[in-house]
């Protein structure tokens, strides 16, 4: 029986495992999520969760049923009660389910979301890509300028320099309203006739169920045949330009690195006017850590009223990988402030009492509860990265004095007893 981790995921781990692994480690998982948070917090976003699976309907009519993840990617299964249900392959259209559903809409104030959490989509696994992933998204509905789409932007950009990533571009395209897109599909559709065999495979199938997809196609083929298409921009009505032309100007504003991309289209089917990527050098063909764009009109297709809405989601493995790729910043593991080694019985019962009253004061202690030799606890407390260690032995419970051992320097302070858990709390203070 094979019992081995399922392709295409990964465990979290408290320790580092080997190099390829760090962005693995959790308290590296535990500090972008802080950062994730904050950041949310300060831009006036408030958390959503919404259930890793949903009836498949939702993200057919979402996604969009000509989009990769639809036709190729889901996770789908029949449940006991015969309906056909889906492990969640992007965030947005399930809060988009529940912003509807629970009339959020009708509740006064800002409908502005972010959420945290798994997604499933089944595809080949690579570096970057793996088929449960954690994404971080945001949602603002309501606001049609596009000032709100700069936001998000700047956002996103936010979260990548509070945690030292560098040499990002954001590209950005316009991907216009409904008449912007059926000009251009026409334009689209004459131009791409003639060499309709020469496409992919995949291309052909765009063709007929969504054109514009087939700007996003990898296949070199096809972007050779691309590089003389029109140009979307060339299409956009005066309300779609006039949008995109002050979004980039804000941009500019706010000093944002961004490039025009005539290409970009996003994978999804929802996306209208403005839509975006961030990338990074770093990491290979998969170089994107996130992205979005405006979708007015979801909340119509999932059976609520016209709103519309912009967005944003950012891959957490990749930003981790980018960060270790980068050399950027993380703060020291968690660890404990003290660490006890009892030499004997009484020993063990005076430090367990005191572990447990220090935990109580919300200092981090740790002790050795296997009752082995002292280096044997004086190596763990260096493992586990304590800042000070204690052996408490016969003579200290005789004297009632201890000495505390600084673990970096390996020098000593000496300490009564009964004041350890004072002194301990004031190291607390001055370590902060």
């Amino acid at each position: 029986m094979d019992y081995s981790i399922a392709k295409g995921t990964f465990d979290i781990l408290p320790i580092e495992t080997g190099e390829e692994d760090k962005w693995r480690e959790s308290s590296r998982w535990q500090y972008l999520e802080e950062v994730l948070r904050k950041t949310a917090h300060d831009y006036g976003f408030k958390e959503i969760r919404t259930p890793i699976f949903e009836k498949t309907e939702l993200f057919v009519r979402g996604v969009g049923e000509s989009s990769d993840i639809v036709t190729k990617e889901m996770y789908t299964f029949i449940d006991r009660g015969d309906r056909s249900m889906t492990l969640r392959p992007e965030g947005t259209a399930s809060v988009m389910r529940s912003f509807v559903e629970k009339k959020l809409y009708a509740q006064p104030g800002l409908h502005k979301y972010f959420y945290i959490g798994p997604m499933f989509r089944y595809e080949r696994p690579q570096a970057g890509r793996y088929r449960q992933h954690h994404q971080f998204g945001a949602e603002a509905i309501g606001v049609a300028t596009p000032q709100q789409d700069v936001e998000l932007i700047d956002m996103v950009c936010e979260i990548y320099r509070r945690l030292g990533l560098k040499n990002l571009t954001v590209q950005i395209n316009s991907v216009g309203d409904a008449a912007s897109r059926a000009a251009y599909k026409d334009a689209l559709t004459k131009f791409l006739t003639p060499f309709l065999p020469a496409l992919s495979p995949d291309s052909q199938v765009r063709f007929t169920k969504n054109i514009l997809r087939i700007l996003d196609s990898k296949d070199p083929s096809d972007q050779k045949i691309l590089q003389e298409a029109p140009v979307l921009g060339d299409f956009l009505t005066s309300d779609a330009r006039s949008h995109f032309e002050q979004a980039l100007k804000l941009l500019g504003e706010l000093k944002i690195n961004y490039a025009v991309n005539s290409k970009l289209v996003r994978g999804l089917d929802y996306y209208t006017k403005t839509v975006f990527e961030v990338t990074t050098e770093v990491l290979g063909a998969q170089n994107s850590i996130g992205g979005g764009g405006r979708y007015d009109g979801l909340t119509e297709a999932v059976g609520g009223p016209y709103l519309p809405s912009v967005g944003f989601a950012t891959g957490m493995e990749r930003i981790l990988q980018t960060m270790l790729k980068q050399g950027a910043p993380f703060p020291a593991a968690p660890h404990p402030l003290v660490f006890f080694v009892p030499m004997g019985e009484e020993a063990l019962k005076t430090c367990f009492d005191l572990v447990c009253k220090l935990r109580h004061e919300g200092i981090a202690a740790e002790i050795d509860l296997s009752g082995k030799k002292m280096q044997h606890g004086l190596q763990l407390a260096s493992q586990q990265g304590a800042e000070y260690a204690i052996v408490l032995g016969d003579e200290e419970l005789k004297t009632k004095n201890i000495k505390l051992k600084i673990m970096a320097t390996r020098e000593s302070i000496d300490c009564p007893l009964n004041e350890l858990i004072a002194r301990l709390k004031q190291l607390e203070r001055d370590h902060v």
